[in-house]
């Protein structure tokens, strides 16, 4: 009788063990919860560039830029920033008598399609304000444009409205180029299992009331390049390091400015930068 109940003791001592070594791997091969997402982002951006370049024409001569912004970013999609960056094409160029700063501002929607997380669209205004001391008989250079895109994972396409007078002061013709596009395919490819990102770029300027032959500011602008994010375990980790290779078929004369630098030629462009 007592070895029956020893074994029976045993076995239920047994049991027990076995139960709480379940219930104990259940516990621990239960996945941690995901915390949820910040309702309100706020990140910071800087960067140095050997030259500022944009859209396929330079902004400051062949000379670097210093470049930087914050960003606030609203779970909702609805987002807001600035950024600014040095220039020199209005002095170069004999419009501004003082002026070697961009400072932009913009605000919008973003977010992915109903049931596509692949798919998204981001729609917008963005406000490019370059203060200083304008020439006379000379537009302004300050620009509104609205904006929306349609993105694919790493792909989007974009397109650009001017809203204001003019497109960046340009009047080939003398009228008013509101009304201008700029449209933007570009594509960054992240390498699978690597910290290297394919950059690649293809737009083009469609101006209103262009100009003919030497006074035609249309053009078509592409760029190729790569870029490596240093990662994780390195006092340097998320600083990008990167350069490009950029090229389009504007019309020299129209983009040489008076120090006789072609702004639209062809350049290779490197750049290190950090997002906070």
């Amino acid at each position: 009788m007592t070895t029956k109940l020893a074994f029976r003791r045993g076995a239920l001592a047994l049991a027990l063990t076995a139960l709480s070594a379940g219930t104990a791997l259940a516990q621990t091969a239960a996945p941690a919860a995901t915390p949820p997402a910040p309702e309100h982002t706020l990140t910071a951006n800087v960067g140095l560039f050997s030259e500022y370049i944009f859209r396929g024409i330079s902004q400051t001569g062949g000379k670097p830029a210093v470049q930087g912004g914050f960003d606030y970013a609203h779970s909702s999609g609805f987002y807001a920033g600035t950024w600014a960056s040095n220039i020199s094409w209005l002095e170069d160029f004999g419009a501004y008598n003082r002026s070697s700063l961009e400072w932009d501002f913009y605000g919008g929607y973003k977010n992915a399609f109903p049931g596509q997380e692949d798919w998204n669209y981001d729609v917008g205004l963005l406000y490019y304000y370059y203060p200083g001391h304008k020439n006379p008989n000379v537009s302004s250079a300050n620009t509104l444009e609205l904006y929306g895109a349609v993105g694919w994972k790493w792909v989007s396409l974009k397109a650009s409205y001017t809203l204001s007078d003019n497109y960046f002061g340009t009047r080939p013709t003398g009228e008013k180029s509101q009304g201008s596009w700029y449209w933007d395919l570009t594509a960054t490819y992240p390498v699978p299992d690597t910290a290297w990102a394919l950059i690649g770029h293809v737009g083009g300027l469609r101006l209103r009331n262009n100009g003919s032959g030497d006074f035609d500011a249309d053009y078509t602008d592409w760029k190729l390049g790569a870029s490596y994010t240093i990662p994780d375990g390195t006092v340097f980790k998320g600083l990008e390091v990167g350069a490009y290779y950029t090229d389009n078929n504007a019309k020299e004369p129209f983009y040489t400015d008076l120090t006789g630098y072609d702004t639209s030629k062809a350049r290779g462009v490197v750049y290190v930068k950090k997002t906070f």
